[in-house]
């Protein structure tokens, strides 16, 4: 496996180059200490990892947890619709860690087997309070 710094380094690179962030950071702040001037901002949030298939005698695969965290400001006026702001920042996201029209797998550069986003992506557009969020589950499979 590479390490997981290089991984890891990848993915940054890939999804904080996707669109014009203000803010990108591998250290996640909570969206009221980062400022509507540093939004939009893009957090990577590494979690946990899992290790599979060491007890059948085959190389082990370790799937690694990572969060997205995408902060927007869209303010109160009430003629921007909230929701704008965030969609295209997180097609630029789904852009990004699209597979290979080639290998169909997304490989962080040959790096891993395959990076994709897996599950529920929560999104809180910042209708009510002016500020926007979504958190975006992200897997990463490597074989160690």
């Amino acid at each position: 496996m590479q390490s997981r710094e290089a991984i890891m380094t990848a993915l940054f690179a890939l999804v904080s180059g996707s669109t014009s962030f203000v803010t990108a950071s591998r250290r996640l702040r909570l969206w009221g200490d980062v400022s509507a001037g540093e939004k939009p901002a893009i957090f990577q949030y590494e979690k946990d990892d899992e290790y599979k298939g060491a007890d059948r005698h085959l190389p082990p695969t370790v799937t690694m947890n990572v969060d997205l965290y995408v902060y927007t400001a869209p303010g109160m006026d009430s003629g921007i619709t909230p929701i704008s702001i965030l969609n295209p920042l997180l097609d630029a996201i789904d852009a990004a860690l699209a597979p290979s029209r080639v290998t169909g797998r997304q490989t962080l550069g040959g790096l891993v087997s395959h990076c994709w986003i897996d599950g529920k992506i929560m999104k809180d557009p910042g209708d009510i309070d002016g500020d926007g969020v979504a958190l975006i589950p992200i897997k990463i499979l490597a074989t160690v």
